[in-house]
């Protein structure tokens, strides 16, 4: 099957119109490619680096057949279609198991075990959550500690099952292994171990040893999944606060498994390795490095339960590459810029035909100079959870255009358009006109959990189909490319001027010392916002503030745009997923800016904090120590575009 080399390939695929024997869930797909390819590898896993070379491997039958007990152990335990399966885990071979299990019982919930125990338990608490997957304790890691914290919150989870990491381990060492995890339940929570730390009313059992009880060759429940029944949970729009919950649909999964296949074509399929090394309670890693070549018989490797963050992951990953011969791999821009920083050295690494990258925009600079230096061909694409994942990728059969997030997928209709004042449609926009970016399609979710959260979500654009307003700004040039032109949140909006952060950020990735940067606006009573640039500098190398200004200064073509301050710092603070985490540095700059302003005007601040909420967006409020001077620290607050409140702590 050839991919996509232009866009008059999307429309013929379209012209022939979507497969009416598409799998009616995951399950079938899984069950289609077993049928197809009973022998040939599915899955592999290696607990570390050290280990890589000797992974345990799954066939397709055998992944079929472990998903299979999974679901039918859920179902044991009282599992029906709606019930909500979720699962706090890192990258395992089990994580996949409780996922497309969980899929083929009731609604797989997919949660980052990164996240602290109060928002775990408001989440397990918003989704009424019945049973939970998670870590058995074992040294080293936090995980079921706080998952026992969050099951206080949680009054609708009935049931535990514990993933021992002992299970992974391989050879005599195993027995020392299980030994260190029991004295590890017992250290933490007495001699109950993991049953004593949980609340009474959950019941609590060892994964493995359920799955081993059941049957993997048929649903137990005889349940018949129809497309329109809901498959997942999925969290997105950050981790302060509540995230927002996506729910999405088995047509959903499928028909954008099924669409991405088209576009990349023979690039992922049978025969071809993709390692997986992103976190898989993110849609990139379940559904590019997980549902989308499972449906098409590729062989996925697991690389290591912290997936790239792994110890030695990523300074050995040639040598990964090289040994398994990988051929595709999924990253985020920060992915690209540390495998900069490793030598290829004499590995064979020819077996690479590309790399996607997507999450947010790869600066230029960083694409250039790792295609020069491993010759690999990187493929920027661009997706959101609400969307399943895929939206549109660079195609691997045509042109490639640096800086374009490509073409849109087969089935998906995708423009840019124009609203008026008031958010209504106006138009679509011409050719290479910045506008709202909208998707429409079977990939395409229904919405939040919250309905509140819906709110102006979708677009009624006169044609009867089911917009999406994805948030982002963009542009589609005369050949079907799409461009990123900024997020509508994050545009620095000084004085008028829109300013894209990508710009600041590019001029600043041409300096031969900078690693990571971030630009994000300062509040600032005149102009609105400011820009200002967080630098995170490459090992070995130095650069002051001043020099990196004077820098950007002859690469920044439009002076609004000139940032007011750099700051370097030792290390840019990072999400699970690898992205730099740009609201924590807006938050410094809201507190920074804020609290300078309360201060020059003589308030005794004792403490500002930065609110969020995920449906009203951010906040600030003051604690003064002068009930007196209330009046006047709201009169500074006000002149900032945030809500406000003033607090009198005496």
């Amino acid at each position: 099957m050839s991919g996509i080399a232009r866009l008059a390939d999307v429309e013929a695929i379209e012209a022939e119109g979507l497969p009416s024997d598409l799998p009616s869930s995951t399950y079938e797909l899984l069950q289609r490619t077993a049928r197809r390819t009973p022998d040939a590898p599915a899955l592999s896993f290696f607990l570390s680096i050290d280990e890589h070379r000797r992974p345990e491997t799954w066939s397709y039958s055998g992944l079929l057949s472990m998903v299979t007990r999974a679901a039918n152990a859920f179902h044991r335990l009282g599992a029906t279609r709606d019930t909500v399966i979720a699962y706090v885990l890192p990258n395992l071979p089990e994580t996949h198991f409780v996922l497309w299990g969980g899929e083929a019982t009731g609604v797989a919930m997919a949660i980052n075990p990164l996240l602290e125990a109060s928002t775990l338990g408001a989440l397990l608490r918003a989704t009424h959550t019945r049973i939970v997957v998670t870590l058995a304790p074992f040294p080293g890691t936090d995980v079921f500690p706080k998952v026992a914290r969050a099951l206080e919150q949680a009054p609708s989870v009935r049931d535990v099952l514990l993933v021992d990491l002992s299970d992974h381990v391989r050879g005599p060492r195993r027995f020392a292994a299980r030994a260190l995890q029991r004295l590890e339940a017992a250290r933490r929570h007495g001699l109950r171990g993991a049953r004593g730390a949980l609340p009474a009313h959950v019941r609590v059992q060892d994964f493995g040893r359920a799955l081993a009880r059941e049957r993997g060759d048929t649903l137990l429940s005889g349940r018949v999944i129809a497309p329109e029944d809901r498959s997942s949970l999925f969290c997105t729009g950050g981790t302060t606060g509540q995230p927002k919950i996506a729910v999405r649909r088995h047509r959903n999964e499928v028909a954008n498994a099924w669409s991405a296949s088209r576009l990349l074509g023979r690039n992922v399929g049978p025969g071809k390795n993709i390692f997986c090394g992103l976190p898989l309670f993110h849609v990139n890693a379940g559904m590019v490095t997980g549902l989308l070549p499972f449906s098409v018989g590729a062989h996925v490797v697991l690389g290591t339960p912290q997936g790239y963050r792994g110890p030695g992951v990523v300074p050995r990953f040639w040598e990964v590459v090289e040994h398994h011969r990988l051929h595709f791999f999924s990253g985020v821009p920060t992915l690209f810029a540390s495998l900069l920083q490793v030598p290829v050295g004499d590995h064979r690494i020819d077996s690479l035909e590309f790399g996607l990258c997507g999450a947010a925009p790869l600066p230029v600079q960083v694409l250039h100079d790792f295609e020069a230096r491993t010759g690999l061909r990187i493929l920027e694409g661009y997706g959101l959870t609400e969307g399943t994942c895929i939206s549109s990728v660079n195609p691997p059969e045509g042109e490639r255009r640096h800086g374009s997030i490509g073409l849109r997928i087969p089935g998906q209709a995708m423009k840019v358009i124009q609203l008026d004042a008031r958010g209504r449609f106006l138009r679509d926009c011409a050719d290479d006109e910045v506008g709202l970016l909208v998707v429409s399609g079977p990939n395409v979710f229904d919405g939040y959990l919250s309905a509140e959260q819906n709110t102006g979500l979708f677009l009624d654009l006169g044609d009867g189909k089911h917009w999406l307003d994805t948030g982002d700004l963009g542009r589609r040039d005369a050949d079907g490319f799409f461009w990123l032109t900024g997020r509508k949140k994050e545009l620095i909006i000084r004085g008028g001027h829109n300013i894209d952060p990508a710009d600041i950020e590019t001029a600043l990735y041409k300096h031969a010392a900078v690693q990571l940067a971030a630009a994000v606006g300062r509040p600032d009573v005149h102009a609105g916002e400011l820009p200002v640039a967080y630098v995170q500098l490459k090992p070995g190398t130095s650069a002051t503030s001043e020099a990196l200004l004077a820098f950007v200064a002859k690469e920044i073509g439009e002076r609004a745009a000139m940032p007011k301050a750099i700051h370097v710092v030792e290390s840019l603070a990072l999400t699970a997923l690898g992205k730099i985490h740009k609201p924590s540095l807006k938050r410094l700059e809201i507190e920074s800016a804020l609290g300078a302003a309360l201060r020059d005007g003589d308030i005794r601040l004792l403490q500002l904090d930065v609110l969020e909420d995920a449906n009203r967006g951010l906040s600030v409020r003051a604690r003064i120590a002068d009930a007196r001077q209330a009046p006047h620290a709201a009169s500074i607050l006000g002149r900032f575009a945030f809500a406000s409140s003033v607090e009198v702590t005496p």
